[in-house]
Parts: C-alpha cells; structure tokens; sequence
C-alpha cells in the first residue's frame, strides 16, 4: 500500500515512463488528487490508486499521455470541496 500521507503540493507527478505530466495541487479526501491548473486554468483530477510509489515524485501505474487521456475533469466532490458542480 502507498503512503498517501507523503503526498504534498507542488510535487511533480510522473507516468511509468517517468515523464512528468502534471503537478499535484492538493489532495482530495482519500481517494483523489487535485492537479494544478493547465493553460486553459482547468483542474484535473486522478484517482489514488494510480499511484504506485511516492518519493520526491508522485508515480502513477500508466504512462503519462493515458492518463491524461483517462484523467477527470469534474471535481468528485463538487461545492463540498470549494468547487461548483
């Protein structure tokens, strides 16, 4: 099991080809993260249980280009975590 307590802001976040594709913004409860906004200033958020190791990197269980394909842009918690639904 991956010790999600370590997971901090800021820290990179890279697929299995340990390319960086996104930067965590926070954590969700315990089932997702929050990633920083991109260009267009939309969040994105993935599910903890991508994730496969946490270093000084968070690493998650597929490359980078899949799971910015499979990754959500809806909140999962909607304006109980400051976000409109």
């Amino acid at each position: 099991m991956v010790d999600i307590s370590s997971i901090r802001p800021a820290m990179p976040v890279v697929g299995s080809e340990d390319s960086e594709f996104a930067v965590v913004d926070r954590l969700i409860g315990d089932e997702m993260i929050e990633l920083n906004r991109d260009a267009q200033g939309l969040h994105h958020y993935i599910p903890l249980n991508w994730v496969t190791v946490v270093d000084d990197k968070v690493h998650v269980d597929r490359p980078g280009r899949d799971a910015m394909r499979e990754w959500s842009l809806t909140p999962p918690c909607g304006p109980a975590c400051g976000h409109l639904a």
